[in-house]
């Protein structure tokens, strides 16, 4: 699982490019891109991720290794998780859910959550609307 600070990169800006349009809406356009061309963002040294957004949805690939906390939570974001590689326990609504590869997992909006790695792992997560603190680089809960 390689972690690379973001920079400059080229993919970078294709990968984010238009994501929060000013004034009048941008029409939409289609973008094929390899995770492989988007830098994974360091946020703290057991927790990376890389991110593409549409004009109405993010898709985020999440690399937590063993033993990362993502602390408590809430968004107005429908969020949608899908563990690719190892298990992920979220708190969620007073309950512990254990989501291991394979599995799905869907968080309302407004839901208070947590998420701690039990293994190394993959998430796919998809965001509705997309998460402007994620791209303004405002959330500093994860930092």
């Amino acid at each position: 699982m390689k972690i690379m600070r973001a920079a400059n990169h080229a993919a970078n800006k294709v990968a984010l490019k238009a994501t929060v349009p000013k004034g009048k809406p941008q029409k939409a356009e289609l973008r094929y891109i390899a995770w492989s061309d988007v830098d994974v963002e360091a946020l703290n040294p057991l927790l990376g991720r890389h991110f593409m957004v549409g004009q109405n949805i993010m898709l985020s690939r999440v690399l937590l290794k063993k033993g990362c906390v993502v602390p408590e939570h809430s968004h107005h974001n429908e969020q949608i998780s899908y563990v690719v590689e190892g298990a992920v326990k979220f708190g969620i609504d007073g309950k512990e859910i254990i989501v291991r590869e394979g599995e799905v997992l869907l968080i309302p909006p407004n839901m208070p959550h947590s998420a701690e790695a039990f293994e190394d792992s993959v998430s796919l997560d998809i965001f509705d609307p997309p998460r402007a603190d994620w791209i303004n680089r405002t959330d500093a809960y994860l930092r």
